[in-house]
């Protein structure tokens, strides 16, 4: 892998929706990756043993390995987007906590992206922020166990009008109080390109201000979120960016591909997709 190129993985709740999800590891693997990630993949926070093992075996069965996983977020296509800061949900999101680190700790995945949350009719924000920093410690301490870190996520207004961060400065607030709550230093920044960018922000000056606080990447050009060349962002140059920054991590596409999955990686070489290495 040249140094000027970051690591990719492929997330597997957006990409190759067309088959079931147990087979989804090995269509990743087919089309040449060696690294998924996944949002939470169950209808609720506690799955049956059979469930996870079912994908734990498919995944190992696959030759790939797991490196990101949500935490339980509730209800996506009805408009959930995290549990940990709303009252009458957070019981489920702390059901979660351990499902979801010991899952990965199985897989050796040690990345945990736990969304924030719709802010609420009736409830006191500053409530919703104290429920969340009290719920994330919990998650960070949890992590801590698996060698993982929680990631926190900002999400653009447009398709997320109620979620609170929508800008790096919102979720990197958020990094700081949980690591001073904490004082274990493993809850990072998930700095998704096509989030920043719909927002307004500039993912370019993202990376040259904050790279060094990421834990995480996440990428989709905009405005439609389909894969890069589609759209406006220019991400040779946030490649580029990214490694002279000396960014380590992965870069997950977590975009809605253009028709087939399978016909939407002509940006990226199969040799660098089983490499961790950069466009083609």
């Amino acid at each position: 892998m040249s140094a000027r190129e970051p690591r990719f993985d492929i997330n597997l709740s957006i990409l190759f929706t067309e088959l079931p999800l147990l087979e989804r590891p090995a269509a990743a693997a087919e089309a040449g990756f060696t690294e998924i990630e996944l949002w939470w993949p169950f209808a609720g926070p506690t799955p049956a043993d059979a469930e996870l093992d079912a994908l734990a075996r498919a995944v190992r069965d696959a030759g790939v390995a797991l490196v990101g996983l949500n935490f339980d977020a509730g209800d996506m296509p009805a408009g959930d987007r995290g549990l940990l800061s709303r009252p009458a949900e957070a019981a489920r999101f702390r059901a979660n906590i351990d499902v979801a680190t010991g899952f990965a700790g199985s897989l050796g995945c040690r990345a945990l992206n736990a969304l924030y949350g719709n802010r609420e009719d009736g409830v006191d924000p500053r409530a919703q922020d104290e429920l969340a920093l009290e719920n994330l410690v919990s998650a960070a301490a949890a992590a801590e166990r698996v060698g993982a870190t929680v990631l926190i996520e900002a999400l653009n207004t447009p398709e997320n009008p109620r979620y609170p961060l929508v800008t790096a400065a919102d979720a990197l607030a958020v990094v700081d109080k949980v690591n001073a709550e904490t004082g274990l230093g493993n809850t990072a920044f998930l700095a998704d390109f096509y989030h920043l960018a719909r927002n307004g922000e500039e993912p370019a000056e993202v990376i040259d201000a904050h790279a060094d606080r990421f834990g995480h990447v996440q990428i989709a050009d905009t405005p439609g979120r389909g894969q890069p060349g589609t759209g406006e962002l220019d991400f040779d140059d946030l490649f580029r960016r990214l490694v002279a920054a000396g960014y380590t991590g992965r870069v997950g596409l977590e975009y809605k591909p253009v028709g087939a999955t399978a016909d939407s990686f002509g940006w990226l070489t199969r040799e660098v997709r089983g490499s961790g290495g950069g466009a083609g």
